[in-house]
């Protein structure tokens, strides 16, 4: 093969593969930062870790999403569910957090001595 008057030779082809192992240095890096919020999120229990995950691979491009999502990973939540009473949110949170995690899925907590069982679902 010729190229620009002289044929490829040992240190043209090494020079093509310190490109594309350069390249794909970046791009692990470049995901590997994308993904920082949302691993931030997860390690400290976050209630709202898969939304700063999806925020922090989202908005890396526009920049400004993705400093929030950053941001948004260390703020602790002061949201209130009133749909659960506190011990059922964090139990809640922490089988989501599993879940992220790739963890197995645990069944739900038994309620504590004194407290009625839940109604049975219905369909």
């Amino acid at each position: 093969m010729d190229l620009i008057g002289r044929p490829l030779d040992y240190y043209d082809y090494l020079t093509f593969l310190a490109l594309v192992l350069i390249l794909v240095a970046a791009m692990a890096i470049l995901i590997f930062i994308m993904g920082l919020p949302g691993r931030i999120a997860i390690k400290r229990n976050h209630p709202h870790a898969e939304s700063v995950r999806i925020m922090g691979y989202m908005g890396f491009l526009v920049v400004v999403p993705w400093v929030h999502a950053f941001l948004w990973a260390f703020h602790d939540s002061a949201t209130v569910d009133i749909r659960r009473f506190p011990d059922e949110e964090k139990d809640v949170i922490r089988r989501e957090i599993a879940r992220l995690r790739g963890e197995p899925e645990e069944p739900p907590s038994s309620p504590a001595a004194g407290e009625a069982p839940p109604p049975p679902a219905s369909a």
